[in-house]
């Protein structure tokens, strides 16, 4: 069992930098791979947003957030993170961290077994 709490939400304007944090428990971290999704104001579905293989040698972004979003993982501190630059009001939404220690590498949501209850960010125009 993987328990993951995320940390480093909150409200900033266009533009600006956030760095998301992950926290894992349980388990054996430098096993799973790992995941951030996001779910925007209104909508039912989860967005793919960025994972990262267990060996942190791959990795792969949504195309709204290539070139902007960096994904990595600190094993040591059993951590995934989720550099955030020159965010746009349409990046606001809740973000949610996942893993799994079932497959190495995976972007499809229904592949994860452990979800993070979430952190709010919200980007101002």
């Amino acid at each position: 069992q993987v328990h993951l709490v995320e940390s480093g939400g909150g409200l900033v304007q266009a533009g600006d930098s956030l760095r998301l944090s992950c926290a894992a428990s349980g388990g054996t971290f430098s096993s799973c791979a790992l995941g951030w999704f996001r779910q925007a104001p209104g909508k039912e579905r989860y967005e793919f947003v960025a994972a990262i293989s267990w060996s942190g040698l791959t990795t792969n972004y949504a195309d709204s957030v290539k070139g902007r979003f960096t994904i990595s993982r600190d094993n040591a501190k059993s951590t995934v993170y989720l550099q955030m630059n020159s965010l746009k009001p349409e990046d606001t939404g809740v973000y949610y961290c996942a893993a799994t220690e079932l497959v190495q590498f995976t972007t499809t949501l229904n592949e994860y077994d452990y979800w993070g209850q979430g952190t709010q960010v919200v980007v101002s125009s």
